[in-house]
């Protein structure tokens, strides 16, 4: 059977839904896969798992920690991605890949093949914040917003495992509604629906967290939780304008409701960050 069969109907289509935590927001600027995560699922079924801390070979960011809370101590004694990608890639084998904001995911998985020297998976890539966004009308589309608001069971929040479960759960939901509401029952009807499957970003591409990209196509606003260059945490309401590159970070360009000004924020200082109702 041909597991990227068109026709393949939903419940007889492998799925490998994956996620990766980081040491920051891109590899385009040296940042590294720290932890990852897979569950390869048949049916509705488990009938695969890979999990693993990863040595990034550099420092997490604070920012990044003050999301994941992995840090150099639980980092000690794991391997570096080149001694676990073929475990990884042997529960992708053949399966259609499945991810929450695919883009972001996509693009460390690619960077770190192309360090280990290997492929990426080939076939079909589902994302069920695309599906979510095109299925539902929910204010916010992060993967916690989208479970409590379909009610589903939610891994431990950004750690590998945790997040793919939980998106495990989204798509479950998802395919249900899918079928009840559209009649897709399909992959090629699945991969319809999201507009076709989702494809690697190119290198120097950077996938905008969820929030960001919905606020700047929304012109909406969002509640950001950002860490200073001193280290101080605060929550701040902000209208994104725009994100830019400079001296090697990445920057966005809102107006602050507390400064009552224009400020500059730089991305991986940003610890939490969704879009307001």
């Amino acid at each position: 059977m041909d597991p990227f069969d068109p026709d393949l109907l939903l419940g007889e289509t492998p799925f490998a839904i994956f996620d990766v935590e980081t040491t920051g927001l891109s590899p385009a600027y040296g940042h590294r896969v720290c932890e990852v995560g897979c569950l390869r699922l048949l049916g509705g079924e488990v009938v695969g798992r890979f999990e693993s801390l990863v040595d990034p070979g550099r420092p997490v960011s604070a920012g990044a920690y003050r999301v994941n809370r992995i840090s150099a101590d639980m980092l000690l004694d794991a391997p570096p991605f080149e001694e676990i990608a073929k475990s990884l890639l042997a529960e992708m084998d053949s399966a259609v890949l499945v991810a929450h904001n695919a883009p972001f995911d996509l693009g460390f998985l690619a960077a770190e093949l192309e360090i280990a020297q290997l492929l990426p998976p080939e076939g079909p890539v589902v994302d069920t914040l695309a599906l979510s966004r095109r299925a539902y009308s929910f204010a916010r589309n992060g993967l916690q917003a989208v479970a409590s608001a379909l009610g589903v069971e939610a891994g431990t929040a950004h750690r590998a495992m945790g997040d793919v479960w939980t998106t495990s759960q989204l798509l479950e939901q998802i395919l249900l509604d899918l079928d009840r509401r559209w009649g897709v029952t399909t992959l090629d009807g699945l991969l319809d629906f999201q507009g076709g499957s989702i494809p690697y970003p190119l290198p120097h591409v950077l996938p905008l967290p969820p929030a960001i990209s919905e606020a700047l196509e929304r012109r909406g606003q969002v509640h950001m939780r950002y860490v200073d260059a001193r280290g101080q945490e605060t929550e701040r309401a902000v209208r994104p304008l725009r994100v830019q590159e400079r001296n090697g970070h990445l920057y966005l360009l809102a107006h602050c409701h507390r400064a009552g000004e224009l400020r500059t924020f730089r991305l991986d200082r940003v610890v939490e960050m969704a879009m307001e109702d």
